[in-house]
C-alpha cells in the first residue's frame, strides 16, 4: 500500500513539474527589437541582457529566479559542466529527466546557450 501511494506522489510530481516547465509557444505577435544585436564578436551587454530575459521568461519557471534550482537543476555554473554546443543540444533536444526538448529554438537558443556557457 505504501509503495503504490509513494508511486502516486512521484508520478503527481512528476507531471506537475513538468507542466511547469513545458509551457506552450509564445504566440503574441509582438517582437521586442532591443533582444537583437550588430556585435559580431559572439559576446557583448545585448545578447546576455537579451538571453537573460528570455531565461527569465523561459526557464525560471523550473530552474527558479535566479537559476539556482527549483523543480530543474542550479544552472548558475553550468557552464563548468557543459559547452555551448551540448547546452544548445539540451535546449533543441531536451534531456531525460524532466527537460523538454524545444523551449527555445533558434537564435534565442543560440543566445541562451552562448550565456550559460559563459556561467562557470
Amino acid at each position: 500500500m505504501k509503495k503504490k501511494l509513494l508511486t502516486l506522489l512521484l508520478g503527481t510530481s512528476l507531471v506537475m513539474g513538468l507542466a511547469a516547465c513545458g509551457g506552450g509557444s509564445d504566440t503574441s505577435k509582438d517582437k521586442d527589437t532591443t533582444t537583437k544585436t550588430t556585435d559580431t564578436s559572439g559576446g557583448g551587454n545585448d545578447v546576455a541582457a537579451a538571453a537573460e530575459k528570455i531565461t527569465a521568461q523561459k526557464c525560471s519557471s523550473c530552474h527558479g529566479e535566479n537559476l539556482k534550482g527549483a523543480v530543474g537543476p542550479d544552472l548558475t555554473k553550468i557552464g563548468s559542466k557543459y559547452s555551448k554546443d551540448q547546452i544548445l543540444d539540451i535546449l533543441k533536444n531536451g534531456k531525460s529527466g524532466g527537460m523538454p526538448a524545444g523551449l527555445i529554438s533558434g537564435d534565442d537558443a543560440d543566445k541562451v546557450a552562448t550565456w550559460l556557457a559563459s556561467k562557470k
